[in-house]
């Protein structure tokens, strides 16, 4: 009898709590949405004309040719025409075989009047590889701003003077949410459902904390404008060296020396030419496994995010709480989702998309997420991979290598 009345508070105590999680949620859906209408695809305007009053930006281009991309040549190309006045281009290449040195070359002969150089070799700082490379680019780089800039990315010719114009005088990063370029094939819409819905959601809502100064870190290396001097009041580039997240780092950094961050209004256009699931599956592990290493809680966290394990925790408590029927609680709980996640997609996309695999796809992805979230092989934090080496985390934010893996 003493049991039955102590189990009986401690079941409704967990299932409000579980109830007041699935709310707030939703809260963040609703703010997701509302900041992402009014911030994406609004565009600053910024006095243009002339390089006097514009603050020049150095970008700095890392490059690893193999396998080549198809798309390199339209990504990079998309980076001389861009309508800003001051700007460097600084092509970072690890070796000198590697054959985007033959398609770099070619643009800056075809554009001469762009300040471009070609940097081969990189500087061994630590373990982080695109950090080597990057390297002697940045210690090179001679304007203010610095913008470090993936090769699979389309830059639109506005890119580049929208982002400055978010560079007021209290923030010292601008960075793009990641996005994608419209391409063939389900694994490209693949792609476009992940980072247009639960992705954006997550880094829409942590972008509004950070403007609220609660410090949320979403920011992303693929596309980041940052003060030149605060890096080097640090070491510059060589000081991140350890870390293989170093876009974590980077914004760590600035936060801690009062800097404000905030995202562009236009998306980082990824339009890499090699698409395959496979890849894009190793992405999203790499990463998890990266988080968990950093943040531990998010091995806890990120599962019941998900679409179908929320809606069936959520469920149980509804039924508990409110004498909900479980299956029509869910149903109702997955429709709202797949709705919500809808009006996200198409505001990041900034067009209403009509295709019928996006469905078929969605419904795949959001059962694939809520379950192999707790795979142990998918959150296993023993090693990171990234294209050219292995590494194990250590003290949940170093790296040591552990083998170089032959191509």
């Amino acid at each position: 009898m003493v049991m039955e009345e102590f189990h009986l508070p401690l079941k409704f105590v967990i299932a409000t709590s579980i109830l007041v999680f699935w709310s707030g949620f939703w809260f963040v859906h609703f703010i997701a949405i509302i900041y992402g209408y009014r911030k994406l695809h609004r565009r600053r305007t910024l006095n243009i004309d002339s390089e006097s009053g514009v603050m020049g930006v150095s970008i700095l281009k890392p490059l690893v040719g193999c396998p080549m991309d198809p798309n390199l040549m339209t990504n990079l190309e998309s980076f001389f025409t861009m309508s800003y006045p001051k700007f460097e281009l600084l092509f970072c290449v690890q070796e000198e075989s590697d054959p985007s040195i033959m398609i770099v070359e070619q643009l800056r002969k075809k554009h001469p009047h762009v300040d471009s150089s070609l940097f081969v070799g990189g500087n061994c700082v630590g373990v982080n590889p695109k950090i080597n490379n990057m390297n002697p680019g940045y210690n090179k780089a001679k304007h203010e701003l610095v913008l470090v800039s993936d090769s699979g990315l389309l830059m639109k010719e506005d890119t580049l003077a929208d982002m400055v114009s978010y560079m007021t005088s209290n923030i010292g990063i601008v960075h793009q949410m990641p996005y994608t370029c419209d391409r063939k094939g389900w694994p490209s819409i693949l792609e476009k459902v992940y980072f247009g819905t639960g992705h954006a959601r997550m880094y829409l809502f942590l972008g509004v904390l950070d403007i609220l100064g609660l410090k949320a870190n979403c920011c992303t290396g693929m596309s980041c404008l940052m003060r030149k001097k605060v890096l080097d009041e640090v070491g510059g580039l060589s000081a991140f060296g350890a870390y293989l997240a170093e876009d974590y780092f980077f914004a760590k950094c600035f936060q801690d020396k009062g800097w404000g961050i905030r995202i562009s209004s236009q998306p980082a256009w990824q339009n890499s030419g090699i698409i395959q699931v496979k890849g894009f599956l190793g992405r999203l592990t790499r990463w998890c496994k990266l988080r968990v290493s950093m943040v531990p809680h998010t091995l806890v966290l990120e599962p019941i995010t998900e679409c179908v394990l929320l809606g069936l925790i959520g469920s149980w408590a509804g039924m508990v709480l409110l004498r909900a029927d479980f299956l029509t609680f869910f149903l109702f709980h997955t429709l709202a989702w797949l709705f919500f996640d809808w009006i996200m997609l198409n505001i990041v996309q900034c067009s209403f998309m009509s295709e019928r695999d996006v469905i078929l796809l969605y419904i795949f992805w959001i059962t694939y997420m809520s379950f192999i979230t707790i795979d142990p092989s998918y959150i296993s934090t023993a090693c990171a991979i990234t294209k050219c080496r292995r590494y194990r985390p250590q003290k949940r934010t170093r790296v040591t290598p552990i083998i170089i893996i032959s191509s």
